[in-house]
């Protein structure tokens, strides 16, 4: 569903993205991952149109969406919806007016209908009878969870999520994974994360690739993907979960 080709990407005068060749399996949970700094969210950002690439490309199914500009860029976006990694509330608005925020921009459906689709979602998330409260009163994984169903309120066919459990600790970070599984179970859209809970992202991901200097190191589905021989990252491996484990003993 998507594919990018040879894409590079320099910001700041550092090179992020050496020449990224990646191909998102459909219907699938794909996880990426890498050490911090990498250009993960970067990459992100190029699939749904607000980075361009300084050279390849980037489709999405048989559209080259980094050359689109305008109405034909704002079109191919309408498939996406995209989980920021501090959810990306709008502070003076309400839960529900978060939720209900893309419907009125983009749909302009009656109230009744907003009031429904929005009732759905915040049903689904966990957040039945949250509507009313401003994000200043919820608790991280709550704002999470927000995001989730502003996410998802459009009912996109790709959703890309951009380290979902930054900040929460590992209790709420695993009910967070949980959440977009089950979402992703009953919905079945396309799937694309950023994450840096290892190991913790290899039970929940169908497929999981590796960010490496620049460019796709590996990629493969979740448990051939533990078996790699290769030695750094079997060291970026192993060296997260281990810190994922000192986390959870000093949480316990």
């Amino acid at each position: 569903m998507i594919k990018l080709v040879g894409v590079e990407k320099t910001l700041g005068g550092q090179p992020v993205l050496r020449g990224v060749d990646l191909e998102i399996p459909p219907g699938k949970l794909t996880t990426i991952i890498g050490r911090s700094g990498e250009g993960k969210s970067v990459l992100l950002k190029h699939m749904i149109g607000l980075f361009k690439p300084d050279r390849g490309e980037v489709w999405v199914d048989d559209v080259e969406i980094s050359r689109l500009k305008g109405t034909a860029l704002n079109d191919a976006r309408k498939r996406f919806a995209m989980l920021f990694q501090g959810a990306a509330l709008f502070d003076s608005l309400t839960v529900f007016d978060n939720v209900a925020f893309p419907l009125r921009e983009k749909l302009g459906l009656s109230e009744s209908d907003v009031k429904r689709r929005v009732g759905e979602k915040l049903d689904q998330v966990g957040l039945t009878g949250m509507g009313h409260k401003f994000p200043a009163e919820l608790s991280g994984g709550m704002k999470k969870r927000a995001g989730l169903a502003r996410a998802l309120v459009m009912e996109p066919e790709i959703l890309l999520i951009d380290e979902p459990t930054t900040g929460l600790d590992p209790l709420m970070a695993k009910t967070i994974h949980d959440l977009i599984v089950a979402m992703h179970k009953t919905f079945g859209f396309t799937a694309v994360m950023v994450s840096h809970e290892i190991p913790e992202i290899f039970a929940i991901s169908d497929w999981v690739a590796i960010l490496k200097e620049g460019k796709i190191a590996a990629m493969a589905p979740s448990q051939e993907f533990q078996q790699t021989t290769d030695p750094g990252i079997l060291e970026f491996i192993s060296v997260g979960g281990t810190v994922a484990l000192v986390h959870a003993v000093r949480e316990g």
